[in-house]
């Protein structure tokens, strides 16, 4: 598998918006367990915390992440984050699981200022349904935000 295309390293510093996917490693299904979902996110929003970032919605698909993720300083590092956050998560996944969690890399696009945000958030929400695990977002438990109610996000797309 090839590695995806990356943006030039200005656009990865600063006050900027993110769409993130990141796969398991060979595609595992590691997010079947509540623990293992909770443990990472875990993870994740003390490493978004601790590098300035914020979490606007995520989903923890059986063999993927999605994230909409917020720089919310100029000094912020998206690329940094990503590699902490898989470093970090991952090393407690080993210790437990006893096998790697991550794929080498991942895949992120910029959110371009004349995008909809609500579609974006709209899409990841959804993704549960399009994967026939549930018929409405509200029954998919591993959907979330580090700054957003349940509700809010579903709110949010509604009126978006």
């Amino acid at each position: 598998m090839s590695r995806p295309r990356r943006l030039d390293a200005i656009e990865y510093v600063g006050l900027r918006q993110y769409y993130l996917t990141i796969c398991t490693y060979q595609r595992g299904r590691n997010f079947i367990d509540p623990d293992t979902i909770a443990l990472v996110r875990t993870q994740f929003l003390r490493v978004a915390i601790d590098e300035q970032f914020e979490i606007l919605v995520y989903c923890f698909m059986p063999d993927h992440l999605h994230a909409v993720v917020t720089a919310r300083s100029a000094a912020a590092d998206f690329q940094r984050f990503v590699r902490l956050a898989k470093q970090r998560s991952g090393f407690r996944f080993v210790q437990g699981a006893g096998r790697r969690l991550w794929q080498k890399s991942y895949f992120d696009r910029a959110v371009r200022s004349d995008e909809s945000l609500p579609n974006i958030v709209k899409y990841i929400v959804e993704n549960p349904i399009r994967a026939g695990l549930v018929a409405a977002p509200a029954e998919y438990p591993h959907w979330g935000s580090q700054a957003y109610s349940r509700e809010a996000i579903l709110e949010f797309i509604a009126n978006g």
